[in-house]
């Protein structure tokens, strides 16, 4: 089972910066210019009842890095860092906060720098 992504509700509506702590989280230390991947954990919706839907659970990851560090973080392709100075297409993201995901998606992570630790934790929203 994973924590319910909980809205807490406020004046213009409802937020989601009121969250518990979750049951599923990992972390890793980024080696530098390596691609490092985490399979999206397949988790039982609160309460602990069985998953039989045909759909993979959604799931809302939460991303933390060291402060001033800078992560490439794909989903489902290797991550890549920049490689020069003009724009460039990319399937890569800088330091997402938050990312909607599926049970069974990748996600890849790649920093330039050194001994940079990430954490990854999960909360289930539906199915």
């Amino acid at each position: 089972m994973t924590t319910p992504f909980a809205l807490t509700r406020d004046i213009n509506g409802y937020n989601g910066f009121g969250i518990k702590f979750s049951d599923t989280n990992y972390s890793a230390t980024l080696a530098t210019g390596t691609n490092t991947t985490l399979t999206v954990p397949s988790l039982s919706p609160p309460g602990g009842a069985s998953y039989s839907g045909s759909a993979n659970p959604i799931l809302i990851a939460l991303f933390e890095y060291d402060s001033g560090t800078s992560v490439w973080v794909s989903l489902n392709a290797t991550a890549a860092t920049p490689a020069g100075a003009s724009f460039a297409a990319t399937n890569s993201q800088l330091n997402p906060s938050a990312r909607q995901v599926k049970a069974g998606d990748v996600l890849n992570f790649i920093t330039a720098g050194t001994g940079v630790n990430v954490s990854v934790c999960f909360y289930w929203i539906g199915q």
